[in-house]
């Protein structure tokens, strides 16, 4: 199986940009999804984005839509998340995970792997 590490979280001014990635190792035959989800405390995960490998599909949240930018590089096995404009509702736990479907999706029962997270804090 594939192993998923985030990296790129941190603390952010209102407004300023972070740039997430997402490297994934080990055995990524089975995996054609790599989706970004996030989980703000006390509320449910949140679906970011998602990109196919092959092709290059995209789906963005509503929320995300034309701020933030998901992309791939598939020599590197990594996928990134570049967030613009962010606001303090942007604050959460942002976790990749992986899916064998073979178009993006939002649900989150359809990723069987998931990073460990990475802690993005926008302040006002």
């Amino acid at each position: 199986q594939v192993q998923l590490v985030e990296s790129g979280g941190g603390l952010v001014q209102a407004g300023g940009s972070l740039r997430l990635s997402c490297a994934a190792s080990g055995r990524t035959g089975s995996s054609f999804i790599v989706g970004w989800f996030r989980q703000a405390p006390g509320k449910e995960r949140e679906f970011v984005a998602a990109i196919s490998w092959t092709g290059g599909k995209i789906l963005y949240s509503g929320s995300v839509k034309g701020r933030f930018t998901i992309s791939r590089d598939n020599a590197k096995n990594t996928v990134s998340l570049q967030m613009n404009s962010l606001k303090p509702e942007d604050t959460a736990v942002y976790y990749c995970a992986s899916s064998g479907v073979t178009s993006p999706t939002d649900y989150s029962g359809y990723y069987a792997l998931w990073g460990q997270g990475t802690q993005v804090t926008v302040s006002s």
